[in-house]
């Protein structure tokens, strides 16, 4: 048991098409009465003074308001309903609430350690500017090196939020409103207690509470984002059921906070659903345009690896203009967005060149002029499967070829491990950093456990039906216009065609067929996937696809069927997510952390293992050589150069190794040494790809576990960490 102690402290018009489609807008009339039986439900409007503002804005009855404010109910409660969740989970986890600031720090590991330390340093600078200041010249990260962190890491969510905590700790302490309770908590077991606070103001509690409240309203879009898609709220309850039900599948922000997809995910959704809005519309506003733009804004400024889920999407739509099932005019559009964004994003991100080289980028530039030359095709090649595949080719070709120069004339090899990550799984290759990924379960092909997980919940076989049904209706739209010699409307000018009706289902299905592959060949993309599959279960309400089944109630009680079966594995899963207990706990890290904070210099340089090093650097304020952002080429080869101490080389080179990067003490981890997670995939092994004239040599993590002289000191031991220091020399040498 652990004893608490209270401790004192101080929109444009929706068109005619725009209205048949959506499940959320009444049909026009040409009077202002409207006749009782004919409305619907509102999805959006631009301008809003409460439900019966926007109801007089679009011309809606009080019926109709009265279905939207339903929707938006249900969408509030959901939200509502996920915060929650998480915020639960969390605590059960952790006892976050218990824990003390260093606790709190060390419950960070590995790169959210480092992530949460910027938003730490702005908190903590006499003023926020001095706080970005420091962010933007960092001198602790890549020791002796000084870089723009805010360049390197997407660190805009802790400069937001750490700007946020300052106006309202300020605010607050103006008005004299205290923010938080402190506590001495009693550990136990002959540990000295510790403080713990819990409200608002503390800083790791402010952290958490805002990035679950924005997944929470991810939640709500979710629902509405199912509704508009399925064409009824029915639809928008089933994709939150599925999500809940899948919800270890969905998402791990309940367990890792601070990373970036915890901030970047819940833009998608928001800039999925508008893109969804403009593929259903007629002509889409440029207010829809710009809505579009800095949604895909919010969802890459946070997450470096944003670009490559745009760029299944950008090649989903394309594959969808290919097809014949989005108008040229509008696919324009939609990719001059995506370029002004990555080019906001460029100069936002300090001219970062991962984002200039990126497939992506390249793939925005490749499509538009393969558009913009549709024409000289049409005239050189024969309508049909022939001019689609002679597309396809010229994308990937000129896409690759692009990429690779703009990488060249850059300079640019950040991203190069990336390219060998992808090689590596279909072919033999495998080198240092590309194992260090695929050695670790997230980076390695998905668990056949996953789809057996789908299809207890129902989410695989619904999923298979929805697409199923698509493309067949696809395949029948091919056949019949092959049969009539590729002869075809502007779907531009024709939006209320059937092809343009379908349109929207089509991208959806082959985005969902692009999150697959990527799940497939790397299992932590799983939670593109699923969330997507989610939304696509929602198709089982609509009549567009299953106006077959009958009338409605007809459609409805098959629908509250599948629920039910569902919930049966559904709650089971939710049942094992809610037993989950515990309390965090890192006595050895704790007493690292102390004895580097009681005993080293301020200036003292750590170098080790990637997780523990952010921790170092978080705690301690120490300077480090390597951390886990990974994504650099400089910090891949000072990491590799840390890491010789787990090789099977001399002591005398890994020696000069640290001392080349100024090293005063190394942090040795004994289960760095032996831990395996598969064949091939220990320290020593990994380093046997790089370092071949040295197997079958007793690794020199084992002799340092033994006696670390002559060439190193131990100065601290416990049963996890043994503290090297590097001989004096080293400032010499630096």
């Amino acid at each position: 048991m652990v004893a608490k102690n209270r401790k004192q402290t101080g929109k444009s018009p929706a068109t005619q098409t725009d209205r048949d489609k959506s499940p959320l807008v009444s049909p026009p009339g040409k009077s202002t009465v409207r006749r009782p039986g004919r409305e619907s439900k509102a999805f959006n409007s631009s301008h809003s003074n409460g439900l019966s503002g926007i109801g007089h804005k679009l011309g809606l009855t009080p019926s109709a308001v009265a279905k939207l404010g339903i929707t938006l109910l249900l969408a509030a409660l959901t939200g509502y309903l996920h915060w929650h969740h998480l915020t639960q989970l969390f605590e059960n986890d952790r006892h976050f609430s218990h824990l003390s600031n260093l606790e709190k720090e060390m419950a960070f590991r590995t790169e959210m350690g480092l992530y949460y330390s910027y938003y730490k340093t702005i908190i903590e600078a006499p003023s926020f500017l001095a706080g970005l200041h420091m962010v933007m010249n960092d001198r602790l990260t890549e020791y002796p090196l000084v870089i723009n962190t805010l360049k390197r890491f997407n660190l805009y969510p802790e400069v937001v939020l750490a700007s946020w905590y300052r106006i309202y700790t300020g605010v607050m302490g103006y008005f004299g409103i205290p923010t938080k309770m402190c506590w001495s908590i009693n550990r136990g077991e002959g540990l000295t207690p510790v403080d713990s606070c819990e409200g608002m103001g503390d800083p790791a509690y402010f952290y958490v509470t805002c990035v679950f409240l924005l997944n929470g309203a991810m939640m709500s879009l979710f629902f509405i984002y199912g509704a508009y898609l399925s064409g009824s709220r029915l639809g928008g309850i089933v994709t939150t059921m599925c999500f809940f039900f899948n919800h270890g599948e969905s998402t791990r922000v309940m367990w890792t906070p601070p990373l970036r997809e915890s901030f970047a995910y819940p833009f998608l959704v928001l800039q999925m659903l508008l893109l969804t809005y403009i593929l259903r519309t007629r002509n889409p506003s440029r207010t829809a345009m710009v809505a579009l733009g800095v949604s895909n804004l919010c969802f890459m400024l946070p997450w470096q690896f944003a670009q490559f889920v745009l760029l299944t999407q950008v090649a989903s739509l394309f594959a969808s203009y290919i097809l014949g099932y989005l108008g040229a005019s509008k696919m324009q559009s939609i990719l001059v967005t995506h370029m002004i964004t990555l080019g906001v994003c460029f100069i936002l991100m300090f001219g970062n060149s991962m984002l200039l080289t990126s497939f992506y980028a390249s793939s925005l530039v490749s499509i538009w002029v393969i558009i913009a030359l549709r024409h000289r095709f049409a005239q050189v090649f024969r309508p049909g499967i022939v001019i689609w595949v002679m597309q396809g080719l010229a994308w990937v070709g000129s896409t690759v070829l692009l990429k690779f120069m703009l990488s060249t004339i850059l300079c640019a090899s950040d991203d190069a491990h990336i390219s060998g990550l992808i090689k590596s799984k279909f072919t033999s290759y495998k080198d240092f950093h590309t194992l260090m990924y695929t050695c670790a379960a997230e980076f390695d092909f998905i668990e056949l456990e996953t789809p057996l997980r789908y299809l207890k919940t129902l989410l695989l076989p619904i999923n298979m039906l929805v697409v199923a049904l698509i493309a067949g209706r696809t395949v029948q739209d091919i056949v019949r216009f092959l049969r009539d010699g590729g002869k075809t409307d502007n779907v531009d000018e024709a939006a209320g065609s059937e092809n343009a009706g379908k349109g929207e289902l089509v991208y959806h299905s082959l985005q969902l067929v692009a999150f697959t592959v990527l799940a497939v060949l790397i299992m932590r993309l799983k939670l593109f996937l699923t969330p997507h599959m989610c939304i696509m279960a929602s198709l089982v309400c609509s009549k567009q696809l299953f106006s077959w089944i009958g009338e409605k109630s007809k459609h409805q009680i098959v629908v509250f069927a599948l629920m039910a079966i569902m919930a049966i594995q559904g709650v089971a899963n939710l049942q094992a997510q809610w037993a989950i207990i515990g309390e965090f706990s890192n006595l050895p890290q704790e007493e690292l952390l102390d004895w580097i904070q009681e005993n080293t210099l301020p200036d003292s340089v750590f170098a080790g293992a990637m997780p523990t090093m952010a921790s170092v650097k978080l705690s301690t304020g120490r300077p480090i050589v390597n951390h886990p952002h990974y994504e650099d080429a400089g910090l891949r080869e000072r990491t590799k150069l840390v890491y010789s101490m787990y090789s099977r080389m001399s002591g005398e080179t890994v020696k000069r190794n640290l001392m080349k990067l100024g090293v005063d003490f190394f942090v040795l981890e004994d289960s760095w040494c032996t831990r395996r997670t598969r064949p091939g995939c220990s320290m020593p092994e990994i380093w046997d790809i790089e370092d071949p004239q040295n197997v079958g040599k007793v690794p020199l993590c084992t002799h340092m576990a033994r006696n670390s002289r002559p060439h190193f000191t131990t100065v601290f031991s416990n049963d996890i960490y043994k503290v090297l220091k590097v001989p004096k020399a080293t400032k010499d040498l630096r």
